[in-house]
């Protein structure tokens, strides 16, 4: 096993082990010299670290620090709550935008015989209708910014005479039309980057195209690119903070007005402390698509060990029986 952890490349000796450690502490002491100058001195020199700034963040004994964080929580429960809603809708309609791409797909290719002339020529150019639009519209929400595309609904959807009262569900279909197709995306290059064998082993089953996609290639397409997907999730998460360009009271929007109401305004330490929030979670969602990709890794290992079968001779009384 040595010789094969160091078969491509050197294994370095005790100057190199020497050199990379005093590289490694030089590094170390130059980025916490360069952060110290350049970014506690002169924060420290303008008083940015002042506990008239920081007192209604993490001294519970100011007098508007249950205030602050009422607040700060109205405004996380308001952001988690689009959070959910846009990522439930953005999985559902994104896994459906996937599979019917695939289906689409499958349809443009087929010939459809034993039909009647005009009719096939009707379906096939149908088929072809359908995969441009859907590929269309993949392309549109994909390459706009999702901040035009969430104006583009609150603005837009009105005018057309649709009023959905909240501004909460202006937010969450922008948020979910540009997301439904990365997701959906992501899907269908999982799907489609299978090996073809199990496309034709299911044909060979008798099973339909939608019952292959179903029951086959979906299934493991979500296993493969659930990295992916976490990842897509956390940019939901996020995204939700653009939320203040149509006035939902979002994290980002609750805390500008608690820094405007402020006697002393402080910017830079509301940022942080919600910066830092944020990291927390999007940090904890990261360690939860780890632990499910190593669930669902283990088991397939464990549906992968074969079965321990008995032996001839302990099998051959229990069919004796059976065929009396």
């Amino acid at each position: 096993m040595k010789d094969q952890q160091t078969v491509l490349y050197d294994a370095p000796g005790p100057r190199a082990r020497r050199v990379t450690l005093i590289g490694s502490v030089a590094a170390v002491l130059l980025i916490l010299a360069g952060g110290y100058f350049l970014i506690y001195k002169p924060l420290d020199e303008k008083g940015q670290f002042s506990m008239d700034l920081w007192g209604p963040l993490i001294d519970p004994n100011n007098e508007v620090f249950p205030l602050v964080w009422e607040r700060l929580g109205e405004g996380f429960r308001a952001t988690l709550i689009a959070a959910a809603l846009a990522i439930v809708s953005s999985l559902v309609m994104g896994t459906a935008l996937a599979v019917l791409r695939i289906q689409l797909k499958s349809l443009v290719k087929r010939r459809y015989e034993g039909v009647a002339t005009p009719l096939a020529y009707f379906l096939r150019g149908l088929n072809w209708t359908l995969a441009g639009i859907s590929r269309v519209f993949v392309e549109i929400f994909r390459g706009l910014p999702v901040v035009i595309t969430i104006f583009f609904v609150a603005s837009a959807l009105p005018e057309f005479g649709v009023d959905l009262g909240d501004i909460l569900w202006y937010l969450v279909i922008g948020l979910t039309l540009y997301n439904m197709v990365v997701i959906g995306e992501i899907l269908r290059s999982g799907m489609e980057g299978l090996p073809g064998g199990q496309r034709e082993a299911a044909e060979a089953m008798g099973l339909s195209p939608f019952q292959t996609t179903r029951m086959i290639l979906l299934p493991q397409a979500f296993r493969i690119m659930l990295p992916a997907l976490i990842s897509q999730l956390v940019v939901v998460l996020k995204d939700t903070s653009l939320g203040f360009i149509i006035s939902y009271e979002e994290v980002l929007r609750v805390s500008t007005q608690i820094i405007q109401a402020l006697e002393d305004p402080n910017p830079i330490q509301t940022y942080a402390v919600v910066g830092t929030i944020y990291i927390l979670v999007n940090y904890a969602l990261s360690k939860l698509a780890e632990y499910v990709q190593r669930r669902l890794a283990r088991g397939r290992k464990t549906r992968a060990l074969p079965t321990e079968q008995a032996p001839p001779a302990a099998v051959a009384p229990d069919i004796a029986a059976a065929s009396m």
